[in-house]
């Protein structure tokens, strides 16, 4: 069963990793290439995507380490 999806989000002029649902922050760094990679750890180790957030809010990367089909469906 893969975790949850790992959120690098801006956070009180920092940046911070957040699970997927999760109220609370997992983590906070001052650097989002810091964020980044705790949260690239954890999503590799929970078989679960990365989704990296602009200073805006907006999704900017992405990247899965789940179990996707290769080659894609479709």
């Amino acid at each position: 069963m893969a975790g949850k999806n790992q959120h690098v989000v801006p956070h009180l002029g920092g940046w911070a990793v957040r699970g997927a649902g999760n109220s609370r922050v997992s983590s906070i760094h001052s650097t989002q290439a810091e964020a980044a990679q705790a949260a690239r750890s954890t999503a590799q180790r929970q078989h679960s995507e990365l989704l990296i957030h602009g200073r805006n809010g907006q999704i900017r990367e992405r990247d899965s380490y789940g179990n996707d089909p290769f080659p894609p469906k479709g």
